[in-house]
């Protein structure tokens, strides 16, 4: 049994498969935290922080409500690979939950923030090394394409922020968590809208341009 991290797109299912769109997630998530740990400057590292809790979080929402419930069905050992997942995407639920109540500059922010890193990570070998390439031997290359275009459809409309108390089993994620979507994503979009704002303000402040009257962000 192969991880899934060394394989070629083909040997994965296709471009659309499932397995190649979570490797590529997983990628992203690796580089925005190497990222995030070479910034100095406070601001871009906590926008840059902010990506990836909202990246982990619609990820990981997808593969619980699409996948893990496939795996269960079709691997013999799913259940015990799922609930050893699903234990790390919980500490990582509460880990970041506490975070995003720390002031930026508090000490213990900053130690909580590389241990939700490294669990992040090692959720991502449990799931290229394990997990996922037991799926890949359980169903076909189109399965898996079919499969992919389930996973995106979900993860688009997931949950982007943690919420401790929403179970981590269909049906009750889905029934706790497509509301709280649409809070985070709203969410989401005041803080990008106030944040460009402010930056619009800067500008005009350093050029000495009065900033033109802004509609509220919300």
């Amino acid at each position: 049994m192969a991880s899934i991290k060394g394989q070629t797109v083909e040997q994965l299912g296709g471009e659309g498969s499932v397995l190649v769109r979570q490797r590529r997630e997983h990628a992203e998530m690796d580089r925005l935290m190497d990222r995030c740990h070479l910034l100095t400057d406070p601001e871009e590292r906590e926008q840059t922080l902010k990506e990836i809790v909202q990246l982990v979080f619609s990820h990981a929402f997808a593969e619980e409500t699409v996948l893990w419930p496939l795996v269960r069905r079709s691997v013999p050992d799913g259940e015990e690979l799922t609930a050893r997942v699903e234990e790390e995407h919980q500490q990582i639920n509460d880990l970041t939950s506490e975070i995003e109540r720390l002031d930026p500059q508090d000490p213990e922010r900053e130690e909580k923030v590389r241990r939700v890193f490294a669990l992040i990570r090692q959720d991502i070998r449990d799931e290229e090394d394990q997990l996922l390439p037991r799926l890949q031997d359980a169903l076909g290359p189109a399965r898996l394409r079919r499969l992919g275009v389930a996973w995106e459809t979900v993860r688009r409309s997931a949950p982007t922020h943690p919420h401790p108390a929403v179970p981590r089993r269909p049906p009750g994620n889905a029934l706790l968590g497509v509301p709280l979507s649409a809070y985070d994503r709203l969410r989401d979009g005041v803080r990008s809208s106030t944040q460009m704002v402010g930056e619009r303000a800067a500008f005009a402040s350093s050029s000495g341009c009065s900033a033109p009257p802004q509609q509220p962000p919300w």
